[in-house]
């Protein structure tokens, strides 16, 4: 795990964990890295100091970068996410177009999800649409 000190366009500072740098990089680029204070999508890196650990030390550095709580709250968010799935209609990249639909009443209320390019999402947020990001978590953490 890669731990970034964080800060948003209006000064506040956060941390983020990732498994890879790439993964900052994705999450900032779709639009779903938010300030959890202020919601800002403007959000960057602030310089650190490097971290090295041994190969050795591996193992005693995820044991403290997920505790038995937080493995406990992942898994039940993957309940939560598991749940949204099973109980939503996917419509994949129409996702845009269907959540105008439903909102504007042009077509029955029901549960969706689907993909849309942080654009698209920006736009639904500007009309008014509410929609949520649902993360993809990593499969190994239990």
């Amino acid at each position: 795990m890669i731990r970034y000190a964080l800060t948003c366009d209006n000064a506040h500072e956060f941390e983020g964990w990732f498994s890879e740098s790439a993964d900052f990089t994705r999450q900032v680029e779709s639009g779903f890295l938010t300030c959890p204070v202020c919601g800002s999508l403007a959000v960057s890196k602030m310089l650190m100091a490097p971290s090295v650990s041994t190969a050795r030390k591996k193992q005693e550095l995820q044991t403290l970068a997920m505790d038995a709580a937080q493995k406990e709250a992942i898994a039940k968010f993957k309940e939560a996410v598991a749940a949204i799935k099973a109980n939503a209609e996917d419509v994949g990249t129409k996702f845009p177009e269907e959540a105008r639909k439903i909102h504007y009443g042009e077509a029955d209320a029901r549960g969706i999800i689907g993909q849309a390019t942080p654009g698209e999402a920006r736009a639904l947020m500007d009309e008014g649409i509410e929609i949520a990001a649902i993360p993809t978590l990593p499969d190994d953490v239990n």
